[in-house]
């Protein structure tokens, strides 16, 4: 069975986001859709890709992301907003392995001016190599899960209109 991963970049990724993509169409087992062709450009602001990549695998029409920015951090920050996203921004092939095992992370997030080609081919390999390994783990995404259902349940509560909590003539109201 084929795995469908989604890539994106902002500019400082370009390079990096080639050969990872690249890469993964060379091991011949993935398929590889590029987040950045909604765009025609590479030159654009982090969020609005990581926005891209963080719908499809949240809607589970892509199996894994992967994000590269600068650092892999406003990537990431981006991603986590969505929900069922586990993203990890990895450094080394340790945290990539732990990101998988113990998080069971669904994007990962790199760095396009940190890391050389070898470290990143090396950290995207066990990143996508590394299994679930569930157990007292899946207990603890049992309990973000839980998170998250409760924030969405407060969120559309807080986005209610607040125009009652104040009097009308507060200059707040006319902001909100």
């Amino acid at each position: 069975m084929r795995v469908k991963i989604i890539l994106g970049c902002d500019h400082r990724g370009k390079d990096t986001f080639n050969m990872i993509a690249n890469f993964l169409r060379q091991c011949g087992n993935y398929t590889v859709v590029c987040a950045n062709d909604e765009f025609k450009t590479f030159a654009f602001d982090y969020p609005d890709v990581a926005g891209v990549v963080a719908r499809e695998v949240s809607a589970q029409r892509a199996d894994y992301g992967i994000l590269i920015c600068g650092t892999g951090v406003g990537m990431c920050v981006v991603a986590n907003k969505y929900r069922g996203i586990r993203a990890a921004p990895c450094h080394n092939e340790v945290a990539a392995e732990l990101s998988r095992a113990h998080n069971d992370a669904n994007v990962l997030c790199l760095s396009g001016d940190m890391l050389g080609e070898r470290s990143t081919l090396a950290i995207v390999e066990k990143w996508l190599n590394t299994p679930f390994s569930g157990g007292r783990h899946q207990i603890r995404l049992d309990k973000i899960h839980n998170i998250e259902r409760r924030n969405l349940i407060t969120s559309k509560i807080d986005n209610q209109p607040k125009t009652e909590r104040f009097p009308i003539t507060n200059k707040l109201v006319a902001m909100l």
